[in-house]
């Protein structure tokens, strides 16, 4: 009999994110999917009893929880340790959790001190005659797998935007503290920076996707380079439609080589073939040749559009649903345009 239990990290207003929802569910549906399994939530940080009330319904057996000061930053020591005593506490075979940066970085660590495996980026569980298994991509989205496994604790990572988020109504529960062993922490975390609301550029949960590609920063029309107009456009695009914004490696790595760059980009921005792989509902790309190494992080996206000065460039060959053979510059100051409008 499998002993399922789902893992969490609370947030600093109590809520749960999606990628925590979304994780719920899958761990919920696997319980239905294996009868005589027990279901078990695990909660790590501050609020964790205001979190368990909020998914009350969920069909769980026992609310589990490592509260403390010390466990509400995020930090490979202390979420390792935390981890590890809700899964002996639980007694879990299986361990569904988020993948999130939290979790990503600290479970693996934790699946090899219990002499268990980790799987992550986890896109599907499904269960055939009893069987578990997981799908996942390999060779960045190229290639899709089934995994099983015997070894046990399994934890796997569900990559977030790959199911619906659970639903469901709060209630009370019966929270029970679990205590870890003492941690000798090496880390002090000192606080977050992050940057104003107006010049955040990453946003998971957008509705678009707007890609700049290294085209926005070479000679244009007039012989001349204009990336000062270009930061611009994109910016006053961004902040109308409130995008989230991705790049090609091409246009990221220019800063390391001295040439002009977009002051706002950084490698969080980049998607693609060594980059990430969002799940927007709809994706714009610009300046982008749109060839299968940048593309490769466009695969989950579901309505693809590309503006592009060459209609025989990479998108014209069947990777885009639109492509616009027009001149970006041009086209993305007309779109803003008639967004203030509205």
């Amino acid at each position: 009999m499998e002993t399922i239990l789902i893992l969490a990290h609370t947030e600093p207003d109590s809520s749960l994110t999606k990628p925590m929802l979304e994780a719920l569910a899958a761990g919920v549906a696997l319980h239905t999917a294996l009868p005589g399994s027990q279901l078990v939530a695990g909660f790590i940080g501050e609020n964790a009893e205001a979190d368990a009330n909020l998914v009350a319904g969920c069909g769980v057996a026992r609310f589990l929880a490592v509260s403390g000061p010390d466990f509400v930053p995020s930090r490979y020591s202390t979420d390792a340790a935390a981890a590890e005593a809700l899964v002996k506490a639980a007694q879990a075979t299986i361990v569904v959790a988020p993948h999130t940066s939290r979790f990503g970085r600290c479970l693996p660590g934790v699946a090899q001190r219990l002499g268990g495996r980790a799987d992550t980026h986890v896109t599907r569980i499904s269960v055939d005659s009893g069987t578990i298994g997981i799908n996942r991509w390999f060779y960045r989205q190229r290639m899709e797998a089934v995994v099983q496994r015997a070894q046990r604790p399994w934890f796997m990572l569900i990559d977030p935007g790959s199911h619906s988020a659970w639903t469901g109504s709060p209630g009370q529960v019966a929270l029970e503290t679990v205590s870890p062993p003492a941690i000798s922490t090496r880390t002090t975390v000192g606080g977050f920076r992050e940057p104003p609301a107006t010049q955040q550029t990453v946003r998971p949960e957008a509705a678009l996707l707007f890609v700049a590609g290294a085209g926005w920063t070479k000679k244009q029309g007039d012989g001349q380079t204009h990336v000062s107009e270009a930061e611009k456009l994109i910016g006053d695009f961004l902040a109308v439609t409130r995008a989230s914004l991705g790049s090609s490696k091409s246009l990221v790595d220019q800063g390391g080589d001295g040439q002009a760059v977009l002051s706002f980009l950084s490698h969080f921005n980049q998607i693609g073939q060594t980059g990430s792989t969002p799940r927007h509902p709809k994706g714009l790309s610009t300046c982008c040749h749109g060839e299968e190494p940048h593309t490769v992080g466009w695969r989950f996206i579901n309505e693809r559009r590309a503006i592009n000065l060459d209609p025989n460039c990479g998108w014209a060959r069947g990777k885009a649903d639109v492509l616009y053979v027009a001149d970006a510059f041009k086209v993305v100051a007309e779109l803003s345009r008639l967004l203030k409008q509205q």
